[in-house]
């Protein structure tokens, strides 16, 4: 309507678009394109949601003590430094909304989530987009982009879509040298799949210009509760904390996370079955001449010769019931994400895959 109109930069959002999760006119589809965990939830977690529905009349917690306490406890870390959210999303959110308006830009890397320049542009703010190096984040390059506009950094660490990552004198290094008004935020989304990663911790604990998110989304198998959490500075924490919506967790998805981070045994399990397959997957998919960079997360990004083979190799899969995810929009137009999933999965999308390059189209 005339003189009705949003604030600037929301109409330029392109939407985000998840991974696909059907087919037309196929049954029994293999989901390989939004990287979930195979093996489902814990079955602690399981529980946990069947003794909580008898209370759901009820509000949940608006302080989430029970699950702060629970993470605190599992890394270490202190529980008045957390904060949860609805998904790890949500508290990238906050961010955004807490430190970055119109006239400030907000750093991200050209194959980095695309959450981060949608984060931006939801704020007035103006997304700067910098270079990797061979699908790597690259320090340099986000250091000379940095300006006294800067006010926040994301960067994935594993990064999504390409699975790589950066060591932490590189991070250490970066968060050294961001201009004095500038957040670091290290997206750990996939930082579970990396044994014995803190996912940036004790940077974090060390720091006072660096915040660090996770999910339950991934390793823990709960992408549909979207609890994920942050560990930050306390005074950034205190900041976000003032506009967090009170009730923005419910009961259910509190005591399935509390449930499933304390579950190390599924945890090992899931992680240990994940280093095996995402291994062999590589491998087998290299054998049929398709390379990958070495990933630490719990998916491949399998690269082919032009984007029209890409594309053709995903209709082929598609043909066949699998999913995989395009990354065009990525800038990653030859290449397909495919989640690591269980052994019968990732047996068949690679002989799926061994097929097409065959000539079986």
């Amino acid at each position: 309507m005339a003189g009705i109109e949003p604030q600037p930069g929301i109409m330029d959002i392109a939407l985000y678009v998840g991974g696909k999760s059907s087919v037309d006119g196929v049954s029994n589809v293999i989901k390989l394109s939004s990287n979930e965990n195979p093996f489902g939830p814990s079955p602690a977690a399981q529980d946990a949601v069947r003794r909580v529905v008898h209370e759901i009349h009820r509000y949940p917690s608006t302080d989430h003590a029970e699950l702060r306490t629970a993470i605190a406890e599992v890394h270490g870390l202190q529980s008045s430094r957390i904060i949860c959210g609805v998904g790890s999303d949500e508290v990238l959110q906050f961010l955004a909304q807490a430190y970055a308006g119109p006239g400030d830009e907000v750093i991200h890397t050209e194959h980095g989530f695309a959450m981060y320049a949608i984060l931006a542009q939801s704020v007035g703010a103006t997304p700067v987009e910098v270079a990797e190096r061979e699908r790597v984040v690259c320090v340099d390059t986000i250091l000379a982009a940095c300006s006294d506009r800067t006010k926040l950094v994301f960067i994935a660490n594993p990064n999504n879509p390409t699975g790589t990552m950066i060591g932490l004198a590189e991070i250490e290094r970066l968060a050294d040298n961001l201009p004095p008004q500038a957040i670091l935020v290290l997206d750990g989304a996939y930082a579970d799949y990396v044994e014995g990663y803190d996912g940036g911790a004790r940077l974090v604990e060390s720091r006072q210009n660096v915040i660090m998110t996770r999910t339950f989304s991934k390793l823990y198998g709960l992408g549909g509760m979207r609890v994920g959490w942050g560990y930050g500075p306390q005074y950034i924490i205190d900041v976000l904390t003032r506009i967090r919506q009170p009730f923005n967790l419910s009961s259910v998805a509190l005591k399935a996370a509390e449930a499933a981070i304390r579950d190390t045994a599924h945890v090992e399990k899931s992680r240990e079955e994940n280093t095996r397959w995402r291994a062999w997957l590589a491998e087998a998919l290299a054998e049929h001449g398709v390379p990958s960079d070495a990933s630490t997360a719990n998916f491949v990004l399998a690269r082919f010769g032009s984007p029209d083979e890409a594309g053709a190799c995903d209709t082929f899969l598609q043909s066949q019931g699998i999913l995989v995810r395009r990354v065009t929009g990525y800038k990653l137009p030859a290449a397909l994400r495919i989640t690591v999933g269980d052994e019968a999965s990732c047996r068949r999308v690679a002989h799926c895959i061994g097929l097409f390059k065959a000539g079986a189209r």
